[in-house]
């Protein structure tokens, strides 16, 4: 049985739109398809009649200084984002994320974008681009245009892009002196090859002296959509970094969070006893970074 019934490949982001928005029936953007292929031959996705490849588009597949930014395509395999320059040197916590997705056939072919649109609260990459702050170029008939990250989600699964009209473009990260700031990112996962992450967590920081700065958290899952720990870095920013400190951030994030139980993964009950550990591990990682 056919998963398609016309397939393009448009050499450019408008190209794209219009392959979408002219089909006669529903249409999809592949890009990587580790997930959408499977879901696909598995029944778990919509009926499609026409796949528009992106991977021949160049602006998809660059990385790249634009202004005070870095930005990111979304199609861009995993693996080369973890191996950029640029992405080493401007966003270390997205290096860990993206080497960390399933295995390195995996991440030889899976999307920064793909990993993101997939909308899953605790997806490594997106726990890590909201972490930095990120903001997201989205493509429609009506042009280009950017936003927060967070806006692209509705819950477990479900992306605010419109489906057959809007395609993700790539990610832009504010650049920071690279004198202070650093970033970093951990997770625990279960042994037995499950390969989604038990919990995660991504961290931004800026620190002058003893005092922490500035700092972003994102932990996942968190909640139905990818969660930003605003009460805990609030709690956390401007304080003298110690114990005392990350006991208070802690404190605040466990009464913000919201852990949902997963039976393939682990309860809401086991997730709140190790976020404590993963928080001051990657806590600290963070800020022996900020040099």
């Amino acid at each position: 049985m056919n998963l398609w019934q016309q397939y393009v490949r448009p050499a450019s982001v408008p190209e794209a739109v219009t392959a979408m928005m002219s089909s006669p029936g529903p249409a999809i953007p592949l890009a990587g398809g580790t997930d959408l292929l499977l879901d696909l031959e598995q029944g778990r996705h919509p009926p499609v009649h026409t796949i528009v490849d992106l991977t021949c588009i160049p602006e998809l597949q660059c990385v790249e200084l634009r202004g005070d930014r870095l930005f990111i395509g979304a199609a861009l395999p995993l693996s080369q984002v973890a191996r950029h320059p640029l992405v080493e040197a401007h966003a270390q916590a997205l290096v860990e994320a993206c080497d960390l997705v399933g295995g390195p056939q995996v991440r030889n072919v899976a999307t920064l974008g793909g990993n993101v649109a997939h909308a899953l609260p605790a997806a490594d990459g997106t726990i890590a681009l909201l972490a930095l702050d990120a903001e997201a170029e989205v493509a429609s008939a009506a042009g280009l245009r950017r936003l927060p990250l967070a806006q692209l989600f509705l819950g477990p699964g479900k992306s605010a892009l419109k489906r057959g009209e809007e395609i993700l473009v790539g990610f832009h990260i504010r650049l920071r002196p690279r004198a202070r700031t650093a970033s970093a990112f951990e997770r625990i996962m279960r042994p037995q090859g499950v390969a989604l992450p038990i919990i995660n967590l991504a961290v931004w920081m800026r620190r002058t002296g003893a005092l922490v700065q500035g700092v972003h958290i994102a932990v996942g899952p968190g909640g139905a959509t990818p969660f930003r720990a605003r009460t805990a870095e609030a709690a956390l920013c401007g304080t003298r970094f110690g114990d005392e400190a990350m006991d208070t951030a802690l404190r605040a994030l466990l009464a913000e969070i919201k852990f949902r139980s997963s039976p393939r993964r682990a309860s809401a009950d086991y997730r709140r006893h190790l976020v404590g550990s993963l928080f001051r591990e990657t806590v600290s990682l963070a800020w022996q970074r900020c040099k």
